[in-house]
């Protein structure tokens, strides 16, 4: 399992928290996508990878890491040609194959875009938030893993306190706020490829 309390960003810059209880979240997500994606000059044709983490093999049971791999299945199930995923709940991306799946992926596209989508632990006001940001997540810092940073810009939602005995803590997270999490990123998601493209046609006129 990925440790997730401990997890660190290289980049702390351009931060966003937003509240899943917004009613606006899904709209401020895209938002803050589009204008993340528009600073690395993304093509709308170019590979977008978004690489959902958690859930290794043995733990499925631990709804608090399931946040990555249930936000790709959802965006897997659609009909969409924006996101290319990895990390499924039938397909999970964890600290086991992370580093198998980011050379399958360098070896298939060139220069990939990665958006790394997690779940976090964090400070109980922070419950139910949902943090953006530039810079990629380090998912193995807090287990002594030497494991690659992951993605040019992250989604993480914070599902549960942290700081003491995380395992247990993430196997007694609520499944309710893991799903309201998980549907409010994958609304951002969607809402953030339709204005992307959007964005990419009127700039081409």
């Amino acid at each position: 399992m990925v440790a997730l309390n401990k997890k660190m960003e290289t980049s702390n810059q351009y931060k966003t928290r937003i509240n899943a209880e917004d009613s606006l979240a899904p709209s401020k997500i895209a938002a803050d996508l589009v204008l993340r994606m528009q600073r690395y000059d993304i093509h709308y044709s170019g590979p977008k990878i978004l690489l959902c983490i958690g859930t290794d093999i043995g733990t499925d049971r631990s709804t608090g890491d399931c946040l990555g791999p249930l936000v790709g299945s959802k965006i897997d199930s659609q009909t969409q040609d924006f996101f290319v995923v990895y990390g499924t709940l039938d397909k999970p991306v964890h600290a086991s194959n992370l580093g198998q799946v980011l050379e399958e992926i360098n070896s298939i596209y060139e220069d990939p875009f990665v958006i790394a989508v997690d779940a976090c632990l964090g400070r109980i006001e922070n419950v139910g938030c949902i943090n953006l940001g530039d810079g990629s997540l380090l998912p193995g810092a807090g287990v002594n893993k030497d494991l690659p940073p992951v993605g040019q810009i992250h989604v993480t939602g914070i599902v549960n306190i942290g700081g003491f005995m995380e395992y247990l803590v993430l196997q007694n997270t609520r499944l309710n706020l893991v799903m309201k999490l998980a549907d409010v990123i994958v609304m951002g998601l969607n809402k953030a490829a339709t204005e992307y493209k959007n964005c990419m046609q009127r700039a081409r006129m």
